[in-house]
């Protein structure tokens, strides 16, 4: 190629790289530089036509807002966080669970499309190691009672909306659940209607409105249908003590004929507890337990799951958060409530002609 040649092509390639400015999206949209940034942030009172014309006038010239500039305009340093503290400061990988990992990854895009990039914060962070981190506004999930990292956000003015209904006066702009106590009742309903006499329960010890609201719906179906409660507690962030706990469980002498569990591995847990017991699922054990995890659908009986619906949830807490940040929300806090499904699979199904439940025994030793 010529000398006059690469100089074209470098300037056709300099073209190519060049990104498109508000002035050149104003241009081509036939508006204001004004209009275009109430449009693409959400500001102003524009019609709901101007501002789709923009955003598509936007995306066809691939303009992108600088990262820079908006930090120097409105001060904010564009990043959100996300962190559990349920636990407060014990060891707990969040994100090896399948929900955790869901919603991060639904919040994670989320917050791409509105300009902003989500921080991944440890479950055991303390408030005040956060203040190494410019953050615009935190997501925090299932927040226990006087939670003090939501207190001291807030006291420092970082908006804070949490995934999970806060328990008492937590002060947070806004959060986004599901209805527990529905979810619990219908599962409970469910396992009646299969022939289940003694429903057990599989739950927690943290102080979490998820745990606190599951655990009391439970007890009050219970009382209301006339069943003595059956149930263990544990702590749900020690990856051990889930399977002790469904161990206990199954060797109760008043062992339940069907066990609803809270957390993800609880499914495994008991499906191996009913294993060393002798138990068949589902003839003599009916079980669901509450996961996003597709790998209960291959299990031997594939179980029954309760989906949260994390996505929706990731996506709506961002949203509201951002919305908090920008000052674009209502003035007083919001509170949205996400559907629950029931997948239902073998392990909650039991069949027609069901076998004598076997006695109480102690676990398989096998064979010497």
């Amino acid at each position: 190629m010529t000398a006059a040649g690469n100089h074209q092509a470098s300037r056709s390639v300099g073209r190519r790289l060049e990104r498109a400015g508000i002035r050149d999206v104003a241009a081509a949209a036939g508006v204001s530089i004004t209009t275009v940034s109430d449009a693409l942030n959400g500001k102003g009172r524009l019609p709901d036509a101007t501002r789709r014309h923009v955003r598509e006038v936007a995306d066809r010239l691939g303009y992108r807002p600088s990262a820079a500039a908006r930090t120097l305009r409105t001060g904010r340093s564009g990043l959100i966080g996300l962190t559990v503290t349920t636990y407060g400061e014990e060891p707990f990988t969040f994100t090896e669970f399948a929900y955790f990992a869901e919603m991060a990854r639904a919040a994670t895009s989320a917050a791409l499309a509105r300009g902003y990039a989500l921080v991944i914060l440890p479950a055991s962070s303390r408030h005040d190691v956060w203040g190494n981190v410019a953050l615009d506004g935190t997501v925090v999930v299932d927040p226990s009672d006087q939670d003090p990292v939501v207190t001291e956000l807030v006291r420092q003015g970082v908006p804070v909306v949490s995934d999970g209904r806060p328990a008492g006066s937590l002060p947070v702009h806004a959060w986004v659940d599901n209805d527990h106590e529905e979810a619990v009742l219908g599962i409970l309903d469910h396992l009646a209607a299969a022939g289940a006499r003694r429903i057990g329960l599989l739950t927690g010890t943290s102080t979490d409105t998820y745990t606190r609201l599951s655990t009391t719906a439970y007890l009050e179906w219970c009382e209301r249908v006339g069943q003595e409660p059956v149930y263990e507690a544990y702590p749900a962030h020690d990856p051990c003590a889930g399977s002790v706990a469904a161990d206990r469980l199954l060797a109760r002498p008043d062992r339940p004929d069907a066990v609803y569990g809270l957390f993800d591995p609880n499914g495994t847990d008991l499906l191996a507890a009913a294993r060393r017991y002798g138990l068949r699922v589902p003839d003599d054990l009916l079980l669901v337990c509450c996961s996003e995890s597709t790998g209960y659908a291959a299990t031997e009986p594939p179980i029954t799951t309760l989906s949260l619906k994390p996505r929706r949830i990731g996506t709506a807490v961002v949203q509201l958060l951002i919305d908090a940040i920008e000052g674009v929300g209502p003035p007083h806090p919001v509170q949205q409530v996400m559907p629950t499904e029931l997948i239902v699979r073998t392990s909650s199904q039991r069949r027609p002609h069901r076998a004598t439940v076997s006695p109480p025994r102690g676990p398989s030793q096998g064979e010497g």
